[in-house]
């Protein structure tokens, strides 16, 4: 006979893993299966989007798929089961709703620590299997409103208030990243209307304590179906469209930057009509063969150049130790906008490639890009980045820089004008570069030493053999 026990270990629950760098969820965008469908080991069963990327995630068991627990377009958190299998389905007639009904008792009572049990610190993750049980927050008992520690506390309160002091506040509720956005944004915490489960404060809650704006009331996630990608009014002259994924962590990321790192912004027009030509003898040089060759594959050798020649600009922050972290390696960032909004993919040091290397990585990260598939990986780590706001007709920005790195370049359009070459005013291909960088890092004259370094390449390409 088949017990209750025996069903909840045969059905497997596949949880949300942490497919990046400490995310903390994930949005699902796509099954590719469906309840009764047979599944392998190392099938993708669905695609999610992180703050960073949209992810494919491979399932680590074989069985038949029992229930999907989300809807497509509901944000999950890390450790949440998103799908139940069956892993044993030849084993005869086994009830699901029996096994379910094991695990939840089996999560609603659990099992008290022994005494002589020493306490458990940071339990390492499996990709694909979430948290453990024992590293997840317990449910509170029923009919019970206060902790466990509430008689030891309560008595502290109480002894404090006859020894005539009132009883110290209690810390705010918050994960590590969000208290240390509170603190790059001057924000005290216990200030903060927490919005999160069980009184937790989250981003958004620290991001609108810093700009309050007027916002609907939050809803609950668990109560609200899978939410539509707009919500355009009975009147049609408003649309709202939800703001989560990539351009959720693109605002936050741009907020935290720009009110955390003094930005500079320095500018140099260029008469760039000799790199345009050798653009073009590029096309047609055999080594370059395949390869897709145009002005941003030669501004970002032209800024590779320039970082060698000023090494202390390729730096970051350490604001926890406070220190300037002098980074040996360039992993060059390029902005792409994409559907699901701006990314900024890298290609790890950069330093070291050839220009037909250079060509392929470069060609690899766009077409990735546009089609969504960049992970995470590729995303961290940027030392520096380029951004070509000039395929848009635009002249140029003033960029922002992407967190803990220490310069960002902007290249404007490259246009026809009016330019004295060689005593004489001549139709020339010019355009305009601008280099925002963190004041705290570099001051004015190592950022006007890179701009001017990247302008002569480019005037003169040469000086990629003669600086390089």
């Amino acid at each position: 006979m088949t017990t209750m026990t025996e069903n909840a270990a045969r059905y497997r629950e596949f949880k949300m893993p942490d497919v990046g760098e400490g995310l903390t969820e994930a949005e699902i965008l796509k099954w590719y299966v469906k309840p009764g469908d047979t599944v392998t080991d190392g099938q993708v069963v669905c695609e999610v989007e992180t703050a960073k990327a949209a992810v494919e995630l491979p399932i680590p068991y074989d069985g038949v798929v029992q229930k999907l627990h989300f809807e497509e377009g509901v944000t999950v958190d890390v450790g949440t089961a998103i799908i139940t299998v069956d892993v044993a389905p030849d084993s005869g007639y086994a009830p699901f709703a029996e096994a379910a009904e094991a695990a939840e008792a089996a999560s609603a009572a659990p099992a008290e620590p022994a005494e002589d049990e020493a306490p458990k610190g940071r339990q390492p993750v499996l990709v694909g299997y979430g948290v453990s049980e024992a590293s997840t927050k317990r449910r509170p008992r029923k009919g019970v409103s206060v902790p466990e520690q509430a008689p030891a506390d309560a008595l502290r309160a109480v002894q404090t208030e006859l020894n005539g002091q009132a009883p110290a506040p209690a810390r705010p509720l918050a994960k590590p990243p969000v208290r240390k956005l509170a603190k790059d944004l001057g924000i005290d915490l216990a200030t903060v209307v927490p919005t999160g489960p069980d009184g937790i404060v989250t981003r958004e809650d620290v991001h609108a304590a810093a700009a309050p704006v007027a916002e609907p009331a939050p809803v609950s996630r668990e109560t609200t179906p899978a939410p539509a990608a707009a919500v355009q009014a009975s009147d049609a002259r408003e649309t709202r469209i939800p703001v989560k994924g990539v351009r959720k962590a693109t605002a936050q990321a741009m907020v935290g930057s720009a009110f955390t790192a003094p930005h500079v912004t320095e500018f140099v027009t260029v008469d760039v009509t000799r790199t345009m030509k050798l653009v073009e003898e590029l096309k047609s040089d055999k080594d370059m063969a395949g390869l897709r060759v145009n002005p941003l594959l030669l501004i970002a050798k032209a800024l590779l150049v320039a970082i060698k020649r000023n090494p202390d600009v390729n730096a970051s922050w350490d604001e926890v130790n406070q220190e300037i972290v002098l980074k040996h390696y360039v992993n060059l960032g390029i902005a792409a906008a994409t559907p699901r909004g701006l990314i900024v993919p890298n290609i790890k040091d950069a330093h070291t490639k050839t220009l037909p290397q250079l060509a392929e990585s470069l060609g690899e990260l766009v077409s990735t890009a546009r089609e969504g598939k960049t992970s995470p990986a590729a995303m961290s780590g940027g030392t520096v980045t380029i951004t070509n706001v000039g395929v848009f007709g635009v002249d140029t920005g003033t960029p922002i820089l992407n967190p803990g790195e220490s310069a960002i370049l902007a290249v404007g359009a490259i246009k026809l004008q009016p330019w004295v070459h060689k005593g004489k005013v001549k139709p020339r291909q010019v355009t305009t570069l601008a280099l925002s960088f963190d004041h705290r890092l570099v001051d004015g004259e190592l950022g006007s030493k890179v701009l001017a370094d990247v302008a002569a390449v480019l005037e003169q390409p040469k000086r990629l053999i003669t600086w390089g």
